[in-house]
């Protein structure tokens, strides 16, 4: 008796569907959240979506997200646009806008910026080499608290010291 009732009441639910609406929505999809990526009001929760799309191969969709919620103002955002930009995913790689991302995020105050701009500006990759000011970014960076910086220093400001084969990865001619 009680299974007939249950089963009567879904199916008279399920005939009444269109009167209040969708009743199984595609939420937490990828659709439906690089979907609000363009949507006017920015969801909260959207901007750590792009770290699943990102870390599951999604980068077309990922960078849609990390670069709404970075031009939002979202300081986490914007590294990881820095990282879709320097490692391409999907298009070319682009230092410059990489180094740009990263001096944004500097000038919102954050450390990870100033660490980031400052190994930019030391090696002179996204941006024209500035050893100056790129000492003066990492000194912030390490008065900011950040930890990676205060090694870089204690190295001489080497990035070879806390990056090692970054830069002969980057500029190695292909072996043919």
């Amino acid at each position: 008796m009680r299974i007939a009732l249950v089963l009567a009441l879904c199916l008279a639910g399920a005939a009444h569907a269109d009167d209040i609406g969708e009743l199984n929505p595609n939420q937490l999809s990828v659709d439906y959240y690089v979907g609000k990526a363009g949507a006017q009001k920015l969801d909260p929760h959207l901007c750590a979506y792009g770290v699943f799309m990102d870390k599951t191969g999604q980068h077309e969709e990922a960078r849609k997200i990390f670069e709404r919620c970075a031009n939002e103002g979202n300081d986490l955002a914007m590294p990881w646009m820095s990282y879709m930009e320097e490692n391409g995913f999907e298009k070319p790689s682009n230092p410059v806008a990489a180094a740009e991302w990263d001096r944004r995020l500097a000038d919102r105050g954050s450390s990870l910026g100033a660490f980031n701009y400052g190994l930019d500006l030391l090696r002179g990759h996204g941006i024209a080499r500035d050893e100056k000011l790129g000492r003066a970014m990492i000194d912030r960076a390490a008065a900011g608290g950040d930890v990676t910086a205060k090694e870089l220093i204690a190295n001489g400001y080497d990035p070879e010291s806390v990056t090692p084969g970054a830069d002969r990865a980057r500029y190695r001619q292909p072996q043919f």
